[in-house]
């Protein structure tokens, strides 16, 4: 085997135990919340405009309703989520990132009150609004293959920020894709340093 398909095997093993790790960390907490505590560690989510709902931004990725929630969520996560990280660890971490503040801060400012806010879908939003814009901001062919793979696979999801399905946050959905085409608009361009 050449020492190049070797790096290739390697990173995509790598890619391979970072993307099914996030997700059976989902599953896990899950599985904990509903056996052990009863639903209770949903509590930990966004809690719109209130101080503690804060460290939610951080946690309600990792939180779901149910188990069809987490299942909804789980393979355009790792779908979209492994195509972003195609481009680099680096950048996959700072679309992560991004993508978690200004979908969680979003739904903090503007969700409705009293409502705790859970789920990947923010993320899920996001990595599609980095997927969908990163070809019109970078301009390659490869880019802007994605991006109308990314748009004829999963093009549908963008009506999920409508506010149109009862109990759904729409908010999160919302900011989630504008964190995305932030992402695409003001990260670097082209692969990342960090293979």
């Amino acid at each position: 085997m050449t020492t190049e398909k070797r790096g290739l095997l390697e990173e995509i093993k790598t890619h391979g135990q970072l993307m099914f790790g996030l997700v059976g960390l989902m599953w896990a907490i899950e599985i904990v919340n509903q056996l052990f505590f009863r639903d209770s560690l949903d509590r930990f989510g966004i809690a719109p405009r209130s101080f503690p709902g804060l460290a939610g931004i951080i946690f309600s990725p990792f939180l779901h309703a149910d188990f069809a929630h987490l299942l909804a969520n789980t393979l355009p996560f790792l779908v979209l989520g492994w195509w972003v990280l195609l481009r680099g660890l680096d950048l996959f971490i700072e679309v992560s990132v991004m993508v978690i503040l200004v979908s969680g801060l979003g739904v903090w400012l503007f969700a409705a009150p009293n409502t705790i806010t859970i789920g990947a879908s923010g993320v899920v939003f996001g990595y599609l609004g980095f997927l969908l814009l990163r070809g019109f901001f970078e301009r390659s062919w490869v880019a802007i293959f994605f991006s109308v793979l990314v748009l004829l696979g999963y093009g549908s999801l963008i009506w999920g920020v409508l506010p149109i399905v009862p109990g759904v946050s729409w908010q999160g959905h919302l900011f989630g894709l504008i964190g995305g085409g932030l992402a695409a608009r003001i990260l670097p361009q082209g692969m990342s340093q960090a293979q």
